[in-house]
């Protein structure tokens, strides 16, 4: 098991291209470790806006597939209002053992 990229407490636009700068390299080590999925953890998520979801939605236009393994509540909330609920589908949210969460 390969340890997730941690989501930073504030995931507004102030923090954003610190974040995608962070993500990128992380993103890119990942790939050249040959991991065939990305874990991303929003569970220290205090903070978030649109421009800290983007960053995730972007995500989904590299090769590499992603999926959340922990979330926060207030990252939860944001994806319910900004129209990422599905992200939190169970079916789709996994633990850090790799099932999906229950």
């Amino acid at each position: 098991m390969h340890a997730p990229f941690d989501l930073p407490a504030d995931l507004r636009i102030y923090s954003a291209i610190d974040t995608r700068d962070a993500l990128l390299a992380w993103v890119a080590e990942e790939a050249s470790a040959g991991h065939d999925y990305l874990q991303i953890s929003a569970r220290d998520v205090e903070e978030v806006d649109g421009s800290g979801l983007q960053l995730l939605a972007a995500l989904s236009n590299m090769e590499t597939p992603w999926h959340l393994v922990e979330i926060s509540e207030p990252f939860a909330q944001a994806c319910r209002h900004m129209g990422f609920a599905y992200w939190l589908d169970k079916r789709y949210l996994k633990t850090q053992a790799g099932d999906s969460a229950s």
